[in-house]
């Protein structure tokens, strides 16, 4: 297996050394540099061409996120880590599409995961069909949730269901939730219509598990969600609901 040519960018010298310990444990990757800012990473970046990049977030003169934009502007883009001990980044750290956000103090066993999602990255720029679908989506693949000590990727596909919290969405997938802090309009736009319905003001599902609508009387439907979920459908998304069954 191709061993992956890695920066370690960190403005904290023991960090570095940390991260360099912890990736001797790892042998799909070989480090080839380090860099104690934004500035000489991408200098240093442009020299090494690496497959991929640990960033650190906050950092003198170009911090982590700004440097992760310099990054994704490289004819050979390397793929990055975002390590921080901060989680209210996670946001900007979704759009700048890194491949993980791994929080300090980092475990040999989260960056292990961290970088088995790298190299299937990597492994998925090969496909010219893959690079091109990806670029052309208007649509989120996946998103950062906070769970326990650390943050989790979830692909979009995996949501089966939405419900709305107050300022946090919940996220239903595969038998666990977890919370999301972003509003239910800006998630809707987030997500691919063609394969997520907004049902209420407070619920979004995934239209392949609507399984049937239910009328009630009195104007009220119900979306059946397999044998045993219904949702109340609101009366502003209804005519779209039932468009589903050609009615």
């Amino acid at each position: 297996m191709k061993r992956l040519r890695t920066l370690i960018v960190d403005d904290e010298p023991l960090a570095i050394e940390r991260l360099e310990t912890l990736s001797a444990d790892h042998p799909a990757i070989e480090v080839v540099g380090t860099a104690n800012d934004g500035v000489e990473a991408l200098r240093i970046a442009q020299q090494l061409t690496p497959d991929l990049i640990f960033l650190d977030i906050g950092m003198p003169k170009m911090d982590g996120i700004n440097a992760a934009r310099a990054l994704g502007l490289m004819h050979k883009k390397p793929a990055i880590i975002l390590i921080t001990a901060y989680d209210n980044f996670a946001v900007e750290a979704f759009d700048l599409d890194v491949v993980d956000y791994v929080l300090k103090p980092v475990s040999s066993e989260r960056l292990g995961r961290a970088i088995a999602r790298a190299a299937g990255t990597q492994e998925a720029e090969t496909s010219p069909a893959t690079t091109t679908a990806k670029s052309d989506s208007r649509y989120a693949h996946e998103f950062w949730v906070s769970h326990r000590a650390e943050l989790i990727r979830i692909a979009a596909m995996d949501i089966e269901r939405i419900e709305a919290e107050r300022d946090y969405m919940r996220l239903h997938t595969g038998g666990r939730s977890y919370l999301l802090h972003q509003t239910i309009s800006t998630l809707e736009q987030r997500l691919d219509s063609e394969q997520f319905q907004r049902i209420h003001r407070s619920h979004i599902v995934r239209r392949d598990l609507i399984t049937g609508l239910r009328h009630e009387g009195g104007g009220v439907w119900h979306a059946l969600l397999g044998e045993d979920l219904s949702m109340r459908i609101g009366r502003k998304y209804l005519a779209e609901v039932k468009r589903l069954a050609g009615k």
